[in-house]
């Protein structure tokens, strides 16, 4: 089952299953309703018992473009906001998870009640979910996609509890990476949408821009793995081939190398403990090559520090985090405000939060998440006009 199916994760898990059909099958497939026309192809293609589609009012539109596409056999189409976390509760042997953003919470939420394999590459689910998700969880039920941290459960076969020291989190440093803040002031949506190596939604890509993305992906390691915030250190790796690894008490790094390339996460996935024969090209070793490392720059890119902040206060304050920042990147598409009120904005609304109307993990309840997130959109979309 694939949830999100038309956004840059999903269209590249079709890719792999389509390559392998005599091992996978698509049982169903869903999306937020702003391609339907895509999804209305990928339900030609992979003939699924049931079609979601997050929004409503596009049944017509969805049927005539599955005509077009060649589409025979109708699948049952469920419509609305409920629709994600319906399709989440069906059997399968496999949901990934690909929603994009806190939407993506209650499908997690319903997989992992209905005890399915869940491969989540909708990061944002497991940090504002904190640990009403990971303490949900069955032992191995809960597989990463995203590279990083599929590298750190590759990396601790290596070794695992009181033998890891620390784990090693890279990031490609984005499209600013050695730019001072000052310089940062007048960039535009259209240059940090320009990636240097990753194809990726507009969402995901800002925050690489920011570094937001990176600080989520600190919090999500957080709870996958059971690391304290502050024993993940984020380095800077602009060749975005070492995934990230694993620093182990006697001194010992492991780590995760291939070329940039979400098919292998994402068929490590679907196999998981397994691995998938040819998922992607690995690393032409015949060729010279230098991969290097720097330390993040913490004074031009605060946002892992604001996630560690979160982090250890837990509860409902990296839903807050998550939230403000999803409207920050909407109004900075819009040209509303500037690239640094992203996680200046980020942080008012948290330190706000912090010092009224914070819940911590003891009394965390999906309700209070999704209260704290309205309020956080709210006050970050007062802060942005």
């Amino acid at each position: 089952m694939l949830l999100g199916s038309t956004g840059s994760i999903g269209t590249q898990t079709c890719e792999v299953v389509d390559a392998r059909r005599d091992g996978f099958r698509i049982v169903a497939l869903s999306a937020g309703g702003g391609q339907v026309a895509r999804l209305a192809e990928q339900a030609a293609r992979f003939a699924p018992q049931v079609v979601g589609i997050a929004a409503e009012g596009h049944e017509d539109e969805f049927w005539t473009a599955f005509e077009a596409a060649g589409g025979t056999d109708r699948p049952a189409l469920v419509c609305g906001p409920a629709a994600n976390e319906e399709l989440a509760a069906m059997n399968a042997d496999v949901v990934l998870n690909a929603i994009t953003g806190s939407a993506g919470l209650m499908a997690t939420l319903a997989a992992l009640d209905a005890g399915t394999t869940l491969a989540l590459a909708n990061k944002e689910s497991l940090v504002i979910g904190g640990h009403l998700v990971a303490d949900r969880a069955r032992p191995g039920q809960l597989v990463a996609v995203d590279s990083e941290h599929s590298a750190f459960a590759q990396c601790l076969r290596g070794g695992g509890g009181r033998e890891v020291r620390r784990l090693v989190l890279t990031a490609s440093g984005g499209p600013f990476r050695g730019m001072t803040r000052a310089q940062l002031a007048d960039v535009t949506p259209e240059q940090a949408l320009a990636h240097p190596t990753w194809r990726m939604g507009r969402v995901i890509t800002i925050n690489s821009a920011t570094l937001v993305n990176k600080g989520l992906e600190l919090l999500e390691a957080a709870l996958l793995y059971d690391v304290d915030p502050d024993d993940i250190t984020v380095v800077v790796h602009p060749q975005s081939v070492v995934h990230s690894g694993v620093e182990f008490y006697d001194g010992a790094t492991i780590m995760q190398a291939s070329p940039p390339d979400m098919r292998l996460p994402i068929g490590l996935a679907l196999t998981w403990p397994d691995r998938m024969p040819d998922a992607a090209a690995g690393c032409d070793w015949s060729q010279a090559t230098a991969w290097t490392f720097e330390p993040l720059d913490s004074q031009t890119f605060p946002a892992v520090d604001l996630a560690r902040r979160a982090g250890r206060a837990g509860g409902t304050a990296p839903a807050v985090l998550n939230g403000a920042n999803e409207i920050c990147v909407d109004a900075f598409c819009e040209g509303r405000v500037g690239f640094l009120a992203i996680t200046d904005t980020i942080a008012r609304v948290l330190d706000e939060h912090l010092a009224s109307g914070h819940v911590g993990d003891d009394g965390l309840s999906v309700e209070a998440v999704l209260a704290a997130d309205a309020w956080a959109r709210r006050r970050a979309a007062q802060l942005c006009r």
